[in-house]
């Protein structure tokens, strides 16, 4: 599946030829589930459908490119995407699931301030490794960023949002 609108690739599933009827028939999403040995809508219990616009089949004939406007998360993580980065995917489900022991999970039961605050330490402490070149600026870094992760998933940002808008900032090279 692929997002009509700006290209992202949303997910992957399986679509046996009822399926792809039914999508045809619908302009919905349908797809096979191998663990629920059924077929299934896609939106069906979330409400997240998948609108179809377009149908392409590859050289072959044995794979499918659909073209879709998603009506929410395409994910069941509740990402834009199931191809989101490993660590969003993590940070996600354990803002969502909030397992004992998890410092993801006592950041979220403290809520968006110290989730902010966090984030404001981590990027002081990054900016001043940087200037003191002490060699840790890597590590430094990737403080910042989980807890940046932390800070959206808790305030209910998709890191996808980041992404369009970072992307909408790119002026085009001049020739």
């Amino acid at each position: 599946m692929q997002d009509a609108s700006d290209g992202r690739v949303l997910m992957l599933a399986w679509m046996d030829d009822e399926a792809l009827r039914l999508t045809r028939e619908t302009g919905e999403a349908w797809f096979w589930s191998r663990s629920r040995e059924r077929l299934w809508r896609k939106g069906e219990t979330s409400g997240n459908v998948l609108a179809v616009e377009e149908i392409r089949d590859d050289c072959d004939g044995d794979a499918l490119l659909l073209k879709v406007r998603p009506a929410g998360p395409a994910c069941h993580t509740g990402s834009t995407s199931c191809f989101a980065p490993a660590l969003w995917r993590t940070v996600v489900e354990r803002v969502r699931e909030r397992p004992e022991g998890s410092y993801v999970a006592s950041l979220a039961d403290a809520g968006v301030a110290r989730c902010a605050q966090k984030v404001g330490e981590e990027a002081l402490e990054a900016a001043l490794s940087a200037v003191a070149n002490d060699g840790r600026l890597v590590e430094e870094a990737a403080d910042l960023v989980f807890h940046l992760y932390v800070l959206l998933a808790v305030a209910g940002v998709d890191v996808a949002a980041v992404e369009d808008e970072l992307a909408r900032r790119v002026k085009p090279s001049a020739a």
